[in-house]
Formats: C-alpha cells, structure tokens, sequence
C-alpha cells in the first residue's frame, strides 16, 4: 500500500515522529510508512451508496456497504473478505449531526468506540471534533479535522495540536486524473490506525454531503 509518492504536506508539523501509534479500530490496521488510499463512491440503488476503498494500485482493502433511509442511517466498514469492522451510525436529534462508531455491528453502548460531530452548528469551513469513547467529557476533542470538504482538502489533527495524523486530499498522481470526480485520495501517515481513518472520511462525507437542516 506504500505508493512511494511524496507527501504534500509533512507528515508531522513537528518534525518529529509519534510518541505512540494511533490505534482506534485494530492494530493490524497500522504501517510503518505513509499508506495512500482511493475513496470510490458508488449509488447502488435508492437508499444505498456504497464505497470501495483501494491502494494506489487498485487493490481492494475495505469496501463500506450503506443503508440510507431508516430512521438511522448506517455504514458498514468491512475489509476486502467482507468482515464487518465497525458501524457508523448516525445518531438523531442532535444539532451538530453527530456520528456513532461502534466495534462490528453491534450498536451497544458497551462496544462504541468514538464517534464525531460538527465542532458548530453554522460553518463555513468543514471543522469536525471527534470522541473516543473513553473521553466521557469531551471537554477537548481526541481529533479535530479541518479543512474544505467542498474542495476534498481536509487535515486530521492529533487533538488540538498541530500533529497531523492524515489528510484528504483530490489527487496524488497522474493517474488519479482519470478518476471520477466523485473519488479522492486519503494519506494516512506512519503509525496510524488506517481504519480508524477511513470511518472518519466515511462521516466527514456523510456529514458535509446532508444540505437539510440540523436533524
């Protein structure tokens, strides 16, 4: 999953690498160089809009099967066997359209992992405060990402530092050109739980993409 391509931004501000790796979802998910990844979208049919997760070279490493329409919309992120990782869930009548991320498809309160919100109700640039679940007060966020959606140019940020952890972005290489506007690019760096990232951009996504108002 190493692509071997260079980084548009650093991948620490610091210059110096993580104290400890950033594990949310599984261990198995880390790697010891920056992994690119391709975020396709596809509309199934009404009320399913799928996503297929790939490397640089097309190799299928999570697909994110949806159900829309329900009282509660969900997204399944499962690796390329089809194994269900987390569901994301989202949570209603709640100003700040806040997402619930729990371990395999359970929705118990017992199994949530973290979950993620518009950091305001009225934004002008995409600004999401995301939870662990052990972070009961959530008096300062585990992760913040910034950026403009509208643009796929966002930033993961460890907490309220200026550590960033991965980035979305519109094209890493020539190649990507050829891609469907609809598809985008994930940089994950070093040391950082890769599926952990890819359900952020599945909420970050969902989130920005609903244009009704507050739930």
């Amino acid at each position: 999953m190493n692509s071997g391509q260079s980084n548009p931004i650093p991948a620490m501000t610091s210059g110096q690498p993580l104290e400890k790796p950033v594990v949310v979802i599984g261990p198995q998910f880390l790697a010891q160089y920056p992994v690119d990844l391709i975020i396709a979208s596809k509309l199934l049919a009404l009320g399913e809009n799928n996503f297929s997760v790939t490397d640089l070279n097309g190799t299928l490493i999570f697909k994110v099967k949806s159900k829309l329409l329900s009282i509660h919309d969900r997204h399944f992120l499962q690796d390329a066997a089809g194994n269900t990782l987390v569901t994301l869930r989202h949570k209603i009548a709640t100003a700040h359209k806040r997402w619930e991320i729990f371990r395999g498809e359970s929705k118990d309160a017992k199994d949530l992992l973290f979950s993620a919100k518009k950091s305001s109700i009225i934004q002008f640039k995409t600004e999401l405060d995301v939870f662990l679940c052990s972070n009961t007060s959530e008096n300062v966020p585990d992760f913040k990402i910034k950026g403009t959606w509208k643009e796929r140019s966002c930033r993961i940020y460890l907490g309220e530092s200026n550590t960033v952890i991965a980035q979305v972005h519109r094209r890493l290489t020539v190649k990507m050109a050829l891609l469907d506007a609809d598809n985008f690019a994930v940089t994950v760096y070093p040391n950082v739980d890769y599926a952990f990232v890819v359900a952020l951009v599945v909420v970050l996504d969902e989130i920005n993409d609903d244009n009704s108002d507050d739930d």
